[in-house]
This record gives C-alpha cells, structure tokens and sequence, in this order.
C-alpha cells in the first residue's frame, strides 16, 4: 500500500489549486495514466526527509531562491499499458507545456531505487535528470530508497533539441514561438 489513507494520495485540497496540476491520460476513453505537478514545493517538505546530498556545493535554500521548481509526483501508468510509450510521453507534453508556460526552471522528482518499473534510465540516459540527493523516506510507503533527481529544463531543451531525437519533437510539438525562445537562450 502505497498510502494509509486515500486520501492522502489525492489530497481534496489539491482539486482547482494553483499550486498543482493533475493531468489524466487516456487510451479508448478509460483512464489509463496520471501525473501530478506541485509548483514551488515547500523546502520543509524534504528537510523531513533527512536529504543525504549526492553533489556537492549546492546550497539547496539559495537554489529554490534564485529558481523555479516543479515538482514531479503521482506518475503512473495502469499495468496493462506500461509498454505503451506513448502514454507516459503523452503525459511528460502535457505537463512540460503548462511548467514552461507557467515560467518554472526545473523539475524534482524521486524514484524508487530498485523499483522494477523505475523510470530512472529513461529520465537520465534520455531526458537528461541528473542525481542530487538520497533518502530513505518519504510521503509514499515503499521500502525502498528514494533518488532525487532534477532536471535544468533548459539544459534538458538544448541537449534534447541538439539530439534532434523524436522525444525532442514530440514534447515540443505545438509550443508557441515564446516557449522555444524561453529556453533556447
């Protein structure tokens, strides 16, 4: 069990906030993905996790000073769809759209370590995520680890674009003229 308490995975008080998006993903008008985004998570969330820093030199305070953070939390895709790429893909336009268009600078998000249907390959090899910091706990009920990841969306932007790979394409595709120039520069 992932949570005690329903109601903690999908906190009432989060429905029409602004400081969070809930975005649905659909296959043959059934529910078959979601993902939530948390704008400007509280700093005093993490210090409960006893954050062990994997880089050094980061003065994480001043970092959430002097930039925009969204948070990453809630991914999942239903079983029976987890090989169709295209949803969690689909899921990733979405919310990128609305975080560029909102301003923010990077994304944070754990993931399980070990967990068999981590995306943490993907989000680093790929999107290009790199590590920041290790706990051993926090707001989900899971044995296992958590790795911070973050993701400096306009260093993720130039080397997705650089690439010219398919992923760059389909998260952009529809951006307007601003957006490209908000993180090309």
């Amino acid at each position: 069990n992932w949570v005690l308490d329903e109601a903690d995975l999908f906190p009432a008080d989060e429905v029409g906030s602004a400081r969070c998006s809930w975005f649905v993903a659909t296959a043959e008008d059934a529910p078959c993905g979601v993902l939530r985004i948390l704008y400007d998570p509280p700093l005093e969330l993490y210090k409960q996790y006893n954050l062990q820093m994997t880089v050094k030199g980061i003065d994480v305070e001043e970092f959430v000073r002097n930039n925009k953070i969204a948070e990453i939390g809630r991914f999942g895709i239903l079983p029976n769809q987890r090989r169709q790429i295209l949803i969690a893909a689909s899921l990733m336009r979405a919310t990128t759209r609305e975080v560029i268009e909102r301003g923010y600078t990077h994304y944070i998000t754990d993931v399980f370590e070990g967990e068999i249907h981590s995306p943490y390959q993907f989000h680093t090899r790929v999107i290009g995520f790199e590590q920041v910091a290790t706990h051993d706990t926090g707001e989900l009920n899971a044995p296992n680890r958590r790795i911070t990841l973050m993701l400096d969306l306009r260093r993720a932007y130039q080397r997705l674009k650089r690439n010219g790979n398919w992923i760059y394409r389909f998260l952009t595709r529809g951006w307007t003229k601003r957006m490209h120039a908000q993180l090309a520069g």
